[in-house]
């Protein structure tokens, strides 16, 4: 009698699916290095925040069209680069749409 041959054939183009494909090392390195960066970024960015509160606390008038407001000076400051900011996204808007 001869003995039986079972053959077993895989499914799987890689092999035996329960060992774990090997981590890309470049990838997490790259991760870790942008966390890193915007860690450092956000820290830096609230300190340089929190030094141009503290120094432009001194009062100031600010003449509107309808009347006269005496405020600190980093809140007249912050209200202007909003105006700004949301003057530019409205023109970019509008720019856009032109283009269509």
């Amino acid at each position: 009698m001869r003995p039986t041959v079972l053959r077993v054939t895989s499914s799987f183009p890689a092999g035996d699916p329960t060992t774990p494909a090997p981590a890309p090392t470049a990838k997490r390195r790259g991760s870790n290095l942008g966390r890193t960066l915007s860690l450092v970024a956000l820290v830096t960015l609230t300190v340089v925040l929190v030094l141009f509160v503290v120094f432009n606390t001194q009062t100031v008038r600010v003449s509107l069209v309808f009347g006269v407001v005496d405020l600190p000076l980093v809140v007249a400051l912050l209200a202007a680069a909003v105006l700004g900011a949301l003057i530019v996204a409205l023109l970019s808007i509008r720019a856009r749409r032109r283009e269509r």
